[in-house]
Parts: C-alpha cells; structure tokens; sequence
C-alpha cells in the first residue's frame, strides 16, 4: 500500500482511499487552510519579472491613444 506524510503533521498515511489526501485527518487539512487565509504562507515572485509586469502595465500600448 502507497503511503505518503501528511505535510502538517508529518505522521504517516495512507493515499488510496484517503479523503483528506495528502493530509492524515481533517484536522490537519483544516490547519493548512488555516494557514492559507492567515498569509502564513507566501507566494514569491521573482524581482525581475514584477519589474518587468510593473513597466507593462504603466506603458501605453501602441495604437490605444485618443486621436483627435
């Protein structure tokens, strides 16, 4: 039988037939999205690539002026 840990908990658990996959239990699951909707987890981005989205979004695009 596949088994996998629980990223919370650490313990180990089963992954054919686990509703709470890749969790153990509920309570884990819960904790993780706990986790989520505190910002305790963070998504970086890459300093070079906001930058460059930055200069994107401030930069007209060619042909969008108002002609007169």
């Amino acid at each position: 039988m596949a088994t996998t840990r629980c990223p919370i908990c650490k313990r180990r658990t089963v992954r054919k037939g686990n509703p709470y996959r890749p969790f153990c239990s509920e309570r884990c699951k819960l904790l993780d999205l706990d986790n989520w909707l505190s910002e305790r987890y963070r998504v970086r981005i890459p300093t070079e690539a906001s930058s460059q989205s930055e200069e994107a979004v401030s930069r007209p695009q060619a042909g969008t002026g108002n002609h007169d």
